[in-house]
């Protein structure tokens, strides 16, 4: 909507073509708001309101009377806040999709004094496992014989290397140190703690959830008043521009674009400080 917005502006300022402006905000913006409609309606069928049904009402009353650059102005914002929640839904899981790409497949098994590679699906509890020096911990364990250095911020944020010996539990995810280590098996891959996180990953990925902004929690009753005094202006001056003008003034953008800011700004700060957030939704609460 932005590079539209652009184009609609060098048509009508730079050359001069203020109808041909008026035609692709109007055409792009009725389309916009009648695909966001469609997804409101859906949304709404799940029993989720949100204000974002004001938005695109205003974006109708003002494309309907003509005034089509207020309605520019709103779809950039409704748009903008989408396209800042899937950025912070994304970076929210940069860290953890970098386990996920490096998730363990083959572990070292000591069957009978013999080392063979197996498959970590295949691998069974109580079964000894060599982790090389710089290989990531395949399964949860304890540590049999050998002693290092683990690093499992990935998995508790400890920034420092967890010093481990004979009888010290392991958890599948850490990377070893610079000595090899024999660990026993205590989980199955598909409990073990790295296994988890991958599950973790993928069901954020399948659902990402989009951040419950605080007017949402009172869109129902704000959007009848809105719309009630809309009508109620247009009666009382006749003049149906009142309406497009009621429900711009009562268009919550500000909300729609705090909160994802919001939510993009406070995650990259604890980024910055070592602090790996989940979704959005856990910063919030």
């Amino acid at each position: 909507m932005i590079i539209i917005a652009a184009v609609a502006v060098i048509l009508q300022y730079a050359c001069g073509y203020p109808l041909f402006a008026q035609i692709l905000v109007t055409v792009v913006g009725a389309f916009v708001a009648l695909s966001m409609f469609i997804g409101m309606v859906k949304s709404i069928r799940t029993g989720d309101y949100g204000v974002d049904l004001l938005a695109i009402l205003a974006v109708v009353a003002t494309l309907a009377v003509g005034e089509y650059w207020a309605a520019m102005v709103i779809l950039v914002m409704l748009t903008g806040g989408d396209a800042l929640e899937d950025y912070a839904a994304k970076k929210a899981n940069t860290e953890l999709k970098s386990l996920l790409d490096n998730t363990p497949q083959i572990a070292h098994v000591v069957t009978d004094g013999t080392t063979n590679n197996l498959a970590v699906k295949d691998v069974q509890i109580s079964a000894e496992v060599i982790v090389k020096p710089g290989e990531i911990v395949p399964l949860d364990g304890k540590v049999v014989t050998g002693q290092s250095e683990l690093d499992e911020s990935s998995l508790t944020g400890e920034s420092r290397p967890v010093s481990k010996i004979p009888g010290d539990e392991v958890m599948s995810g850490a990377i070893n140190g610079a000595n090899s280590i024999t660990i026993r098996v205590t989980k199955l891959a598909k409990d073990s703690q790295y296994q988890q996180l991958v599950k973790l990953v993928k069901t954020a990925e399948e659902s990402p959830a989009h951040f419950v902004r605080l007017a949402d929690r009172y869109a129902v009753p704000f959007t009848i008043v809105a719309i009630v005094i809309a009508l109620a202006a247009w009666w009382w001056s006749g003049n149906p521009v009142r309406i497009a003008e009621v429900l711009v003034v009562a268009s919550p953008c500000p909300l729609i674009l705090a909160a994802p800011i919001a939510m993009v700004s406070g995650m990259s700060r604890a980024s910055r400080n070592g602090i790996v957030v989940k979704t959005g939704t856990v910063l919030e609460k």
